[in-house]
């Protein structure tokens, strides 16, 4: 354990940003998976409600330097790729 009062500060202040970061993170996982969810019941309106919700969150992340902009660039392309998918087999269908 520290023992100057600056090595405290500084075990205090890591402790707080860890749990910060993680529950940014496990946001992003739980948005990121309701999009998923949604594009496998094949709900249209659901799955571009979701990504909306899942880009905006994802870039938000991005803001508290908790997920790199090329991570999130790419979580939200692949997650863009699929909702769109969903929307052309939609439409083929139709």
């Amino acid at each position: 354990m520290a023992n100057h009062p600056s090595a405290k500060k500084r075990a205090r202040q890591s402790e707080k940003r860890r749990l910060r970061n993680k529950a940014i993170r496990t946001r992003v996982k739980n948005v990121s998976k309701a999009v998923l969810a949604a594009v496998n019941k094949g709900s249209v309106e659901e799955a571009e409600a979701a990504f909306r919700k899942a880009q905006s969150t994802i870039q938000w992340a991005v803001s508290k330097g908790v997920l790199h902009w090329k991570k999130a660039g790419r979580k939200i392309s692949r997650l863009a790729a699929k909702v769109n998918n969903l929307k052309a087999t939609k439409q083929q269908a139709a």
